[in-house]
């Protein structure tokens, strides 16, 4: 069972990161869902929780009686320790059992997938601890989540596949769609009928997922498909697509140039920029290996963008992809202070990333994304390279 596979990566993450406990400490998890919770412990909680695992092999919830059947049902914990009024007595009572000297909390500054402990619910750890040698023993747990997260499984790599191989099933199914006249947000509606059809969730909003552009007008970024702007000959189709696959995501950019009449193929400076992209992302797989650093990865894109005379792309070169479509832990961008440490941290065997860019033309943007995922010696395309435009 894969939650149970992520518990016993948890469990030897803590030496390799330097702690003695990791404590995830939520409530109301379906208004504040922590990310470690969905990792590790596969159940929400009402009230205040703890769920504590140790180096020394103890892996321990403290949570209100009524939620006791959940957790002990999902098997992760060996002892679950129910309680009615105040999680203070049990919670104590665990810590001095366990006598930690370094406790991992669920907090970042830069990893958003590591930042689930609320303001408020640090205060109130603080209280709680209040009094006792534990409270001077508080640190993040941020690098022990982003290896948890980011070292993915090969049950989770099979799932992050089978999204990808969905997704470009739909995109095969657009082509003899696509056509002059087509808005924006009528092409978003055929592929969320795909959707429906292949019984998938998007990988994200719905509203925003896919992302259409056509042509030089079409706004960019994470943006929402137009009713008004409509494809024309002479531009260029550009989608941002994923779905969700028993909670594993994908994450695609795809391109087709609707050629004029006469016209055999794309005009030479629309070929030119979709070449460079392509380019840039094969320099940027070709030094994606373990021990990297993400800001090495996205330079070597970002150079090959920016010798060719393009300004260069104002986003990092990829991201995390996994539970999330934004998945957190190592960054592949530059050092802007945006991404802050992430760009730092080195590439691990396991990480599943994406790679994309954009270059704007008169005809519209040029975007490609691919998966890929890190192996022991460089790194494995999940997608099927798009490497010349799909034509209409």
């Amino acid at each position: 069972m894969l939650l149970h596979e992520k518990a016993d990566q948890a469990q030897s993450l803590l030496a390799e990161t330097g702690l003695d406990c990791w404590l995830t400490f939520a409530r109301e998890t379906e208004l504040h869902p922590d990310p470690g919770i969905e990792q590790v412990v596969g159940a929400g909680v009402v009230r205040n929780s703890a769920f504590l695992f140790t180096a020394g092999g103890a892996r321990v919830a403290i949570v209100a009686n009524f939620d006791t059947s959940a957790i002990r049902a999902r098997g992760v914990f060996r002892e679950v320790v129910g309680y009615d009024e105040d999680i203070r007595g049990p919670l104590l009572a665990a810590l001095q059992r366990l006598g930690p000297m370094t406790i991992g909390l669920n907090y970042s500054t830069d990893d958003v997938t590591a930042d689930g402990l609320t303001h408020g619910h640090w205060l109130l750890l603080q209280q709680l601890l209040s009094g006792t040698p534990y409270l001077d023993r508080l640190t993040s747990a941020a690098p022990l989540l982003a290896r948890l997260r980011g070292r993915k499984s090969p049950a989770e790599v099979d799932r992050i596949r089978r999204a990808v191989t969905v997704t470009e099933r739909i995109v095969g199914l657009l082509t003899p769609r696509i056509r002059p006249g087509l808005s924006e947000r009528e092409l978003a509606a055929l592929v969320h009928a795909h959707f429906a059809k292949l019984g998938v969730a998007p990988a994200w909003a719905l509203e925003g997922c896919p992302i259409v552009n056509s042509g030089p007008v079409s706004d960019l970024g994470h943006t929402y498909p137009s009713d008004a702007v409509r494809i024309e000959p002479g531009h260029l189709v550009h989608i941002d697509l994923g779905v969700r696959v028993d909670g594993y995501c994908s994450d695609l950019q795809r391109m087709w140039y609707v050629r004029r009449p006469g016209e055999p193929g794309p005009p030479a400076d629309v070929q030119r920029a979709f070449d460079t992209v392509v380019r840039a992302i094969d320099a940027g797989a070709g030094v994606l290996r373990p021990g990297v650093r993400g800001f090495e990865v996205d330079a070597a894109a970002r150079e090959v963008v920016v010798g060719a005379g393009y300004a260069e792309f104002k986003h990092g070169l990829g991201h995390g992809l996994g539970r999330a479509v934004h998945d957190g832990g190592t960054m592949l961008g530059p050092r802007w202070p945006c991404y802050g440490r992430n760009v730092e941290a080195a590439v691990e065997a396991g990480n599943v990333f994406t790679l994309e860019l954009g270059v704007p033309t008169g005809a519209g943007i040029v975007g490609l994304e691919e998966d890929v995922l890190v192996t022991a010696t460089g790194c494995e395309f999940l997608s099927s390279r798009q490497r010349e435009l799909m034509l209409v």
